[in-house]
């Protein structure tokens, strides 16, 4: 099933009923006391089983401890946003697998050399994913890229990733943005891509819980500041898609503000059409083949990650 991502960006009450969400703008709140307890037909409401992931972004918006158990007990993301609108703050379940303590243990004694092998794999589908971004809508010449990506080895010892990003950022929005630099906090479309990669960040934590695995422990990433280094090593291969996404927007819209229109689009990224194990599939359930497949890699069930491949 696919679950829904929200985003609150305006004033609003947040509650729990009946295993709902409940959603109702302060006024409407204060009409409801007023009444009382009569049921205001403007406010709405969405199963609690329907929601993957909850975005706050507004500054006058109240929750409830009571749904946010509930979101946290359904494995829901729920992400924070700071005055910018930037995600700033993620909350996600403490128990999301039955065998987690088993999962747990073999992911902390993962030998080094294997993390190196699944560190490699993630990499060269990384690069596979940038070239076929840049051959579908560039003109760029994309030989070294698949080069790159053959010859990336174990642990990325030659840094490969970076010489195929700085080659994959020159070229990737040289016809609509002038001397275009990837960076935090660069010019636009550095604020989309900022967005976007922060909403498939959570969705690629919300697997790894649901996976029974700890996102703070990376096979790659590991600043001791960093409470999602798994997340940020499981999400590189997915990144060229909000990436293609964010190439979509800059051609056909005015990206230099972050809009609800333009978050509205990067919303959809839980859904987007990705290809893995040969079949079609929302982003989001592919994630979870990947997060379930890097559980067997620790386990020793398989020997590969499965990611997805860009057409």
């Amino acid at each position: 099933m696919i679950k829904r991502t929200l985003c609150f960006s305006t004033p609003a009450y947040l509650s729990l009923r009946n295993r709902q969400l409940v959603w109702k703008k302060p006024n409407e709140e204060k009409e409801d006391n007023a009444s009382d307890g009569k049921k205001n037909e403007s406010q709405r409401t969405v199963p609690i089983e329907d929601i993957g992931v909850v975005v706050l972004d507004n500054k006058q918006i109240t929750i409830t401890q009571a749904l946010l158990a509930a979101l946290l007990e359904n494995n829901c993301a729920v992400i924070t946003c700071d005055t910018r609108s930037m995600p700033v703050g993620m909350l996600l379940p403490l128990e999301g697998n039955h065998t987690q303590r088993e999962r747990f243990t073999r992911q902390i004694e993962a030998s080094l050399p294997l993390r190196k092998q699944l560190w490699q794999q993630t990499i060269r589908q990384k690069i596979a994913n940038q070239e076929s971004v840049l051959r579908r809508h560039t003109g760029t010449e994309t030989r070294c890229m698949n080069r790159w990506a053959e010859d990336v080895r174990s642990g990325d010892p030659d840094n490969l990733e970076a010489r195929a990003a700085a080659y994959y950022w020159k070229n990737l929005f040289a016809e609509h943005v002038q001397g275009f630099v990837r960076g935090r906090e660069e010019d636009p479309p550095n604020n989309l891509l900022n967005y976007g990669y922060a909403i498939l960040r959570a969705v690629v934590a919300r697997a790894l819980v649901s996976s029974g695995l700890l996102p703070t422990l990376g096979i790659h990433h590991h600043n001791r500041y960093n409470a999602y280094c798994l997340a940020d090593d499981i999400m590189e291969p997915y990144r060229p898609y909000v990436d293609e996404l964010v190439l979509n927007i800059v051609r056909t819209d005015d990206y230099t503000e972050l809009t609800q229109r333009m978050k509205a689009r990067l919303l959809n990224i839980p859904v987007l059409d990705v290809v893995i194990g040969g079949q079609r599939s929302p982003l989001m359930v592919a994630v979870t083949t990947t997060t379930a497949s890097l559980a067997k890699c620790f386990t020793g069930e398989m020997r590969k990650i499965t990611y997805p491949e860009m057409d």
